[in-house]
């Protein structure tokens, strides 16, 4: 076991520069974006904002704005805040002497002193601006590079496939899954590529009709242009293209914003999927990855072009502020979970038991933290 965790860490290293840059440079820009939203939200409602950090420990370079603000990039890039009057830690726990000795005009400025609803709309403005921000990338692509498609047709089914049980045949023309409009080959693959083991009903456009089948995606390892090997639900259906099959078509942007809300939802969608089948048992829980593994995939896709870098900012976007709504004390969700209970009993929880459901948080936010980069060892060790 040792050997492979020095493989993996051997692995990490030698593509250190290429890895390391495109990975700082996706997360920068998602977490500036994130730390954005509560800062802008938390000056509208009035709240005095100390410190604007980019990274946690030592600060490296930084300013003051004519507000009094600190903007800082700090020594560890593994994340930011953005720190309150009032507070005690970055984390946004208050330190209660210093809220009982403020005068008027402070707690006026401070952050624990607002009313439930502007607290909570600091908190939940940090995810939001990850999910519009990963909305206007998505739009962006689609209108600066473009859509690409691809008819969802049939050129070739798989001997012994899930394909052939179902009923395809080459020629068809997958119109629509489970009710969804099909418009692409690559749409048809995202749906059944994260459907493994769920059945699966699929317009059919064959010859002059509109038929229904019926398929079970199989679960199968799939091995990227990387190397890299995925879990993936598999139907047995070869497409083959030629010349003049390949579309790119750019999108306006009124359109392109639909599309990337839509894409959004789509990311959404698929990773509460994944987090509900790991509970039941359905998905492995070895594909949870953390930083090693997102600097691994952003060295890869940075490889692809500046594109496809992007496009993993809006997906990483979407996921960091997905992640950061889950009630778990000490995230964005947490917060909001306490305001919630503070509301409904007109009164904050006791300062015991904030301490201790931020001690629960930290040890579940740690423990997820030990198990991705065991997983992204393990990975990197095998690849």
């Amino acid at each position: 076991m040792a050997e492979f965790f020095l493989h993996g860490i051997n692995a990490l290293s030698s593509g250190f520069i290429g890895y390391i840059v495109p990975f700082l440079f996706v997360l920068t820009i998602v977490v500036f974006f994130h730390e954005l939203g509560h800062f802008l939200v938390a000056r509208w409602a009035g709240v005095k904002i100390l410190t604007f950090s980019i990274g946690f420990g030592p600060e490296l370079v930084g300013f003051n704005d004519r507000h009094g603000t600190r903007w800082k990039i700090s020594a560890i890039p593994l994340g930011g805040y953005v720190k309150f009057f009032g507070d005690d830690s970055e984390a946004s726990t208050p330190s209660n002497a210093t809220l009982a000795s403020m005068t008027a005009d402070e707690r006026d400025g401070s952050f624990h002193h607002k009313k439930v609803a502007p607290r909570a709309a600091i908190v939940a403005a940090g995810p939001v601006a990850n999910f519009i921000l990963a909305i206007f990338i998505f739009a962006g692509l689609f209108t600066i590079v473009g859509k690409p498609s691809t008819s969802a047709r049939v050129d070739g089914v798989q001997a012994g496939s899930a394909a052939e049980a179902a009923g395809f045949k080459p020629g068809d023309l997958v119109t629509a899954i489970n009710g969804s409009k099909i418009d692409s080959f690559s749409d048809m693959q995202r749906i059944v590529g994260t459907s493994a083991g769920e059945t699966l009903t699929f317009a059919v456009k064959r010859g002059d009709s509109i038929i229904d089948l019926r398929g079970t995606p199989e679960l199968k390892e799939i091995k990227d242009r990387f190397g890299n090997e995925h879990r993936l639900g598999v139907l047995g259906i070869a497409r083959t293209t030629s010349p003049g099959d390949v579309t790119t078509e750019r999108v306006n942007p009124a359109e392109a914003l639909w599309l990337g809300a839509k894409e959004t939802w789509f990311v959404v969608d698929r990773t509460l999927a994944y987090i509900g089948g790991i509970f039941t048992g359905r998905e492995d829980p070895d594909q949870v990855g953390g930083p090693l593994r997102i600097a691994q995939i952003s060295g890869q896709v940075a490889s692809i072009g500046f594109g496809a870098l992007i496009h993993l900012a809006a997906v990483l976007s979407v996921s960091i502020g997905l992640l950061n709504l889950f009630p778990v004390p000490l995230l964005d969700g947490g917060h909001l979970l306490f305001y919630a209970v503070e509301a409904i009993r007109g009164r904050p929880m006791s300062e015991r038991a904030q301490e201790m459901g931020f001690r629960i948080g930290l040890g579940l936010v740690l423990m997820l933290m030990v198990f991705a980069t065991y997983n992204d060892i393990l990975h990197l060790a095998g690849s």
